[in-house]
């Protein structure tokens, strides 16, 4: 009974520290991260939902497709994959250490013939001077050396940054770092949007999933301003905003310029500069219909989706408005309305109305000529806010991560040893990686050991 119960936990701990089962979860993490870059992440896109069919849909929601890195087997693929880690740690770690620790001082006749680095030199003096020599020159060309007499011989024994075997094992740290920082964030982080007009202030954010979360404090929007490129692209657009904590505006945040790439961080949470547009809430346009047949106009003052009826009978409905055409009708600049007017007796009429070009709207020939004056309508600021308490771990395990890279790729464990015997020594060398350039070393080491004058 007992020996299958410890067969049965040799068998699952051979698993994880398989390094097929490492390859596996790599290649797993890969294509998943593919999915979540593919797909949407988060809110759904309506314009993305039309693309696709119900069918697909519901699959790829049940399967946590649309909030990957938060799914169950994502997150499970994490947790397998950090166990993996830690496992072959656990079972390489101790022989790298007692390796790196006890390191081998007297060279064996097995080891000797194993080395292609090697050096042979002759010498008139006793043993004991000649080691003392040696054991003097080591330290002065590579490093610190050990001495060890066996069998009548003298092993010394020097080797320089034997610690850098363990630049793997930073490395597996560094990623079980960044998974912790990760699901700290996952956990205890959010992201959300948030639209404030002008003059407003917001105390709470949209979160992905639609719910609202609390700020604990309130933003306000002091300001909005765009400008624009000569085809109507925008070319900048920031927000100058202040934090309000107990309706009092908090030191150092008075004013604050948002743009792109220059968020505002306050309390772990950064609010980033996303998009813009016109409130319309609370907000009136104004046009007017002036008769063909002469006569006084008519003020029209109507809000965003509303209809109206004017003295004729016709009904006049704003559709939606915009604060720079150009983008949309190339040569023309300024504000612009796309209004629907159903004249008595006619079926509704679908048109553009231009702010700055009254006579483009004379020329549809209706028998009432709409021109539009403008709006009193405010600007919003469109921010995307979030918060990463994991952020700074994770740049703890990316600092870590590329320190260990550096160590594992380009540090090398280099080890010399000199056998002194009677009237002659053999010096044998090796490195656990980057020989070419360790050969050249151990050349001049050698040219260098046959100058000696013992």
């Amino acid at each position: 009974m007992a020996t299958n119960e410890r067969n049965f936990v040799q068998i699952v701990w051979d698993f994880f520290c398989s390094l097929k089962l490492t390859m596996f979860l790599l290649i797993s993490l890969a294509l998943t991260s593919i999915i979540g870059t593919i797909l949407p992440q988060g809110a759904i896109p309506p314009e993305y939902i039309a693309k696709i069919s119900p069918t697909k849909l519901q699959i790829y929601g049940k399967l946590g497709f649309f909030d990957m890195y938060h799914s169950w087997w994502f997150i499970t693929l994490l947790y397998v994959f950090s166990l993996n880690l830690v496992s072959c740690s656990i079972k390489r770690l101790p022989h790298v250490f007692k390796f790196i620790s006890e390191p081998t001082l007297v060279l064996g006749d097995s080891m000797r013939n194993s080395f292609s680095l090697k050096k042979e030199v002759t010498f008139s003096g006793s043993a004991e001077s000649a080691q003392a020599k040696f054991a003097e020159f080591l330290g002065k060309e590579f490093s610190a050396p050990v001495v060890t007499e066996h069998s009548g011989d003298y092993h010394i024994f020097s080797q320089k940054s034997a610690w850098s075997r363990l630049g793997v094992y930073v490395v597996h740290s560094s990623i079980l770092v960044i998974f912790v920082g990760a699901i700290i964030g996952s956990l205890f982080g959010y992201k959300g949007m948030i639209n404030i007009a002008e003059g407003s202030g917001v105390t709470s954010i949209e979160g992905q999933n639609g719910s609202p979360i609390p700020l604990g404090f309130e933003v306000f929007c002091e300001n909005f301003n765009v400008t624009l490129y000569n085809n109507g692209a925008p070319k900048e657009f920031r927000s100058i905003l202040t934090v309000l904590e107990n309706g009092k505006p908090v030191p150092g945040y008075e004013k604050v310029k948002v743009i792109v790439n220059d968020p505002m961080t306050y309390k772990g949470i950064t609010f980033y500069q996303s998009s813009y547009g016109q409130a319309s809430e609370g907000s009136d346009h104004f046009f007017s219909a002036i008769p063909r047949s002469g006569g006084a106009a008519e003020k029209i003052a109507i809000r965003a989706g509303a209809a109206t009826a004017l003295k004729d009978g016709t009904t006049f409905k704003l559709l939606e408005s915009t604060e720079e055409v150009r983008q949309f009708m190339p040569g023309f600049t300024g504000p612009a309305a796309r209004v629907e007017v159903t004249f008595k007796g006619k079926a509704p009429q679908t048109f553009i109305v231009l702010k700055n070009y009254p006579e483009m709207n004379a020329q549809r020939g209706d028998e009432l000529t709409f021109n539009y004056e403008g709006t009193n309508a405010r600007m919003f600021t469109g921010l995307q806010v979030a918060k990463d308490p994991g952020v700074e771990i994770v740049w703890v395990g990316c600092t870590l991560m590329c320190i260990g890279l550096y160590i594992a790729f380009f540090m090398s464990h280099k080890r010399v040893w000199v056998i002194v015997s009677k009237g002659h020594a053999r010096m044998y060398a090796n490195a656990n990686k980057n020989h070419a350039a360790f050969s050249m070393q151990f050349d001049d080491l050698a040219d260098k050991l046959t100058t000696l004058k013992i």
